[in-house]
């Protein structure tokens, strides 16, 4: 059966066309010919609100109550706080960047969570490093539908810093690294496999500025991460993906933005990912920031000869690190009280986070372009929970565990060589074709204290917010059936070595960091409530280009961040 997937996706536009008319539009000017010639995006994977509240004020507990963010705090006496800022959800990474880079929800990115289904897709033609299967795809035949990997897993080796990508350096890869044969394949398009950038149905404000003439990059943690180039993939000039999940390894050359040497490794007691490990994420952090320096000199990523991007940034993930790992024999991270007192090793992430955009805005001025640059700070994700007394490690009652057979094998846990279900601190769930969703509903509403269950989604209050999942005309093929948010704290994982997780809808993992700073902008901290999706047409109006230009603007009406492009004038 031949489906039209997108056809929901053509109804929503047609109906927006009248919101279209009515926007306000931005200059036609060329990118970057007014008062903002650049924007720096800065994602500072997991870091709350109240993360930057105790770090620009201080708390009691630690630095002796004074501030230990400097630089941030620095910043934000030119800039605008949002305090009530929510990211998106699921707040996993993979929409969270795509809340970031589009503008746009699930509903229309069709990005759910790095790993999650598609009823229109077929598996892989060969095992992802994360255990999705392969599995036969006949062109224009019926889709069997299959788990969608986006992460490590579809990297050519992702042992390896560069992804495996051949004949790269140490740390270089980007989308090279990407194996075409781990790919999900869309039967519809003769099996041919579904690239990242192909994968987001929407473009993204990558796409739309390098499409109006201005230079784009990105540096971020994952291959895979190339999607934020949007469809065609054509949206970015330079991107740069050190994989995260590979084995850490010496870096010669290389020291912290501190000043400590990462040739030798610095923490050989944990290897097996540089997220693992406090002290090494920090040199895995440090090698973006300096790609990211060059690119503020003028040059590409590896140091060539180019521009400086009219829109560039990078994700830190030291402050998730710090928040979230308890490594044996070192110590644990987190936080020491519901108020969000850092414990020592997430207070050291922080600092350290500082010290790094301290270097950067040093860059930005010895550049001679800091008046003209737009600065955001925020977070595709915030972490739970903060108060870690909370916090449940269950990997044994979950959801998915529970429905067993009723959901797809790629999907289920009981599927032991698979690459698992779509839960951390929430559990996303698709179910077999032909499984009454009222049924699976009862289920685990009978077993909701056995599961930690807080609330539940489904029908109207899925499509409500989302779209129907099916694979019929007018329904989207991509939409879970049923959403499982669990009692804050219950995390869906057996894991000893992390206290905390993020991907649910609870106010730890949506309330983050969104600090909008340029030298001609006035002070302000405000309370109301917004959301990550709209800095992608903030950026794009604040360089001087109608934010209607991006497919959510369109289809889903994320407004600017008013007080911003108000200042702006634009």
């Amino acid at each position: 059966m031949k489906t039209n997937r997108f056809l929901f996706v053509g109804a929503a536009f047609a109906t927006a066309m009248v919101f279209f008319t009515a926007v306000t539009t931005a200059n036609s000017n060329e990118v970057g010919s007014g008062q903002i010639k650049h924007v720096l995006l800065l994602s500072i994977d997991g870091m709350h609100a109240v993360d930057f509240y105790n770090c620009s004020h201080g708390i009691a507990g630690v630095n002796g109550g004074d501030p230990y963010c400097p630089n941030m705090a620095a910043l934000s006496r030119t800039g605008i706080n949002y305090v009530n800022t929510e990211s998106s959800k699921p707040s996993d990474s993979f929409p969270g960047m795509a809340a970031l880079a589009s503008g746009g929800t699930p509903k229309t990115t069709g990005l759910y969570y790095d790993v999650a289904y598609d009823r229109s897709l077929d598996a892989p033609a060969k095992t992802t490093g994360t255990g999705l299967a392969a599995g036969p795809c006949t062109p224009y035949a019926e889709p069997t539908g299959t788990t969608t990997d986006n992460d490590q897993g579809v990297d050519l080796d992702d042992t390896k810093l560069n992804g495996g990508a051949p004949g790269a350096g140490l740390t270089e890869g980007g989308i090279a690294s990407l194996d075409p044969l781990k790919l999900v394949r869309d039967p519809q398009l003769g099996c041919a496999g579904v690239w990242p950038w192909n994968f987001i149905r929407i473009n993204t404000l990558f796409g739309v500025i390098h499409a109006a003439g201005g230079y784009t990059a990105w540096i971020d943690k994952h291959p895979s991460y190339s999607f934020v180039g949007g469809p065609g993939g054509k949206g970015l000039d330079d991107y740069y993906s050190p994989e995260v999940d590979s084995n850490v390894v010496a870096l010669p050359g290389v020291k912290t933005l501190d000043g400590i040497p990462c040739d030798p490794i610095r923490d050989t007691a944990s290897l097996s990912g540089w997220n693992s490990s406090f002290e090494n994420i920090q040199c895995y952090d440090a090698i973006k920031v300096y790609a990211l320096l060059n690119q503020i000199a003028g040059k590409t990523h590896s140091g060539a000869a180019a521009t400086v991007p009219a829109v560039f940034g990078m994700n830190f993930q030291s402050v998730y690190v710090g928040q979230s790992v308890n490594e044996p024999g070192v110590a644990s991270g987190g936080y020491q009280n519901a108020a969000a007192l850092p414990s020592a090793k997430l207070l050291n992430e922080v600092e350290y986070v500082d010290t790094c955009i301290g270097a950067i805005v040093s860059a930005l001025k010895d550049a001679g372009i800091y008046q003209d640059t737009l600065l955001i700070v925020t977070a595709k994700h915030g972490e739970s929970p903060i108060d870690t007394s909370h916090y449940v490690a269950d990997g044994t009652n979950t959801p998915a565990t529970l429905l067993g057979n009723m959901i797809p094998y790629s999907e289920s846990p009981l599927n032991t060589t698979g690459i698992g279900a779509t839960e951390d601190d929430v559990s996303v769930l698709w179910l077999k074709k032909g499984v009454n969703v009222e049924t699976a509903v009862d289920l685990l509403e009978n077993n909701a204290a056995a599961i930690g269950m807080g609330e539940i989604y489904y029908g109207p209050s899925v499509a409500l917010n989302y779209n129907l999942g099916g694979l019929e005309p007018g329904e989207d093929t991509r939409s879970p059936d049923i959403i499982v948010t669990p009692n804050v704290g219950v995390t869906y994982s057996g894991s000893t070595t992390m206290i905390g997780d993020h991907g649910g809808f609870a106010h730890d993992d949506t309330n983050v960091i969104l600090l909008v700073s340029n030298p001609s902008l006035k002070p302000a901290t405000v309370a109301a409530v917004v959301a990550t999706r709209q800095v992608a047409p903030t950026i794009v109006s604040a360089l001087g280009l109608s934010p209607a230009a991006l497919d959510s603007v369109r289809l889903e009406g994320t407004p600017v961040l008013p007080e911003v492009i108000g200042q702006l004038g634009k």
